[in-house]
């Protein structure tokens, strides 16, 4: 594997190895420290971004290696009208790893084209986003011990949440998951993922409007922000943007054994009060984002600890 555009890209065996590399990294982060020492990861965010630019940033630094980049479009010569093909050309002369966001989706299939080193997709557009996935799965992991047998439950904006779209993907190959998609029927889960990866590879699936109603049979729980920046219409966003609010009051009948994730940022679809329920798991996400960006980068730029 060159880059990763796409979180299906990795077999579960390739998941695996990167998760049992940010387990090791977890254990011993000192083995860790100098490995990238005089490598340099370039950040392109032509989009916004907190958490997923800074857990690039943090990863390579404790990886002992350098960062350039830039934070937003218009900081860059793309402001100027230059192509994303010529911008991660050049970049390309300056690092050894690039991790890309984009608010056009295949922009960093593109980039893979003549970046001339390894590309990481961190976003494009309602897409994908596969390092928040592998945030996701390494959550998922330490909570469960396992992939298999688990009732995955999805909240929110899944028509436009990328972050929905890859962990879907790539929870579809293991054995016995099942995913309960909540939305309203504006924020359907688009047909294509619903035919191509649930019906093509017989998973079970139901698409329900109510959260009350799917809580008591939830393993995981993902919610979802509705995103003002992929609508169209304001009129639209503003009137679906409250729909589902988790409460402690909502979670009385769910699993002691649940995990709450949100890749975050929240808006106000996880009340703060749900903060210090010992099933909340989305800060935690957080840093497990970072470790396994730290094994990405570590498997792309082939550095051997």
């Amino acid at each position: 594997m060159k880059n990763l555009i796409d979180i299906m890209q990795m077999s579960t065996d390739e998941l695996q190895e990167l998760i049992d590399r940010a387990l090791d990294i977890i254990a011993n982060p000192a083995k860790y420290a100098e490995s990238c020492r005089g490598k340099k990861l370039a950040t392109l965010f032509f989009e916004p971004s907190t958490r997923t630019r800074l857990s690039f940033e943090a990863a390579m630094y404790e990886l002992g290696g350098n960062v350039i980049g830039f934070s937003e479009a218009k900081s860059s010569s793309a402001a100027k009208g230059e192509s994303v093909a010529d911008t991660v050309r050049t970049v390309g002369c300056y690092a050894d790893i690039i991790a890309m966001r984009h608010p056009k989706e295949g922009a960093p299939l593109v980039a893979t084209r003549t970046a001339g080193v390894p590309v990481v997709n961190a976003g494009d557009g309602g897409h994908n986003h596969p390092t928040q996935t592998l945030a996701d799965l390494l959550t998922i992991y330490r909570e469960k011990g396992t992939f298999d047998n688990l009732t995955v439950g999805l909240c929110g904006d899944l028509k436009f949440g990328r972050t929905v779209h890859s962990l879907i993907s790539a929870m579809s190959r293991y054995k016995g998951v099942k995913f309960v998609l909540i939305s309203p029927e504006e924020l359907k889960v688009p047909r294509y993922i619903i035919t191509d990866v649930l019906e093509a590879n017989g998973i079970p699936y139901e698409e329900v409007t109510s959260l009350e109603e799917a809580m008591p049979q939830l393993d995981i729980l993902y919610m979802t922000r509705v995103q003002r920046e992929r609508f169209f219409n304001e009129a639209d966003y503003l009137r679906l943007k409250d729909t589902y609010i988790l409460t402690p009051e909502k979670l009385r009948t769910a699993k002691e054994s649940l995990s709450i994730l949100h890749p975050l940022p929240r808006v106000n679809e996880i009340s703060v009060a749900v903060d210090d329920d010992p099933r909340a798991c989305y800060f935690k996400q957080v840093l497990n984002g970072k470790y396994m960006r730290m094994a990405l980068i570590l498997k792309l730029l082939e550095v051997n600890v």
